[in-house]
């Protein structure tokens, strides 16, 4: 329709000109442009290479660590039985899958690798009646305890501690990205000011 509002068209397809402008050669270029595109080419290129050895580095020390844990909490528990003191508590939906992973702290009465009796809370499934027998780990002192850590939760933790290290690495990047732009702003920003120091007389001073 003739002086009608014209049909939209695509964006030009000049993305890939835009996000690479300051390595193109142009009269408005400054030198601080092609620094900075330079500056963020190095920093990403680092990032990439530290982040692969960061992630191993860290991961592989956790997962020392974590392996170390085990063992040590492995020698130092104890499973054993114990027996419920009070019924535990149904849950509001019987045979749901909520149900399977639910689970209560009830009041056990059990016996440790001494021979001396202990009571404890621990966590059992819904729905258990008083006197039935649940497994327990326990400490040197007979306290209630958690089972040592499993090899899935050493390889779950390891590889958090991966993820946190990479993070890391792409964060540093960022941030000595973000230092070197404010610095190479504040330098066009001093430029600016001394080429307005030079030209304002030219625009000021009458003639």
């Amino acid at each position: 329709m003739p002086g009608g509002i014209p049909r939209a068209q695509p964006p030009p397809d000049d993305l890939p000109r835009l996000l690479l402008w300051r390595f193109r050669r142009n009269p408005l270029r400054r030198t601080t442009d092609a620094a900075q595109a330079w500056i963020g080419l190095g920093i990403l290129l680092a990032v990439l290479a530290a982040m692969p050895g960061a992630m191993f580095l860290i991961g592989d020390t956790a997962y020392r660590h974590y392996t170390h844990t085990a063992r040590l909490q492995a020698e130092t528990r104890h499973q054993t039985t114990a027996v419920l003191l009070h019924d535990s508590p149904k849950h509001p939906e019987p045979g749901s899958d909520e149900e399977k992973g639910t689970r209560y702290r009830v009041e056990v009465r059990f016996i440790d690798r001494l021979g001396r009796s202990h009571t404890g809370r621990v966590d059992v499934r819904p729905g258990l009646p008083a006197g039935s027998i649940v497994p327990v780990w326990t400490g040197a002192e007979g306290e209630v305890m958690d089972p040592p850590m499993s090899v899935d939760q050493i390889r779950s933790r390891s590889m958090g501690w991966a993820i946190i290290a990479a993070l890391a690495v792409a964060l540093a990047g960022a941030a000595a990205y973000g230092i070197a732009e404010r610095a190479l702003r504040r330098r066009n920003l001093a430029a600016w000011d001394s080429a307005w120091a030079r030209t304002a007389p030219r625009w000021t001073t009458p003639t």
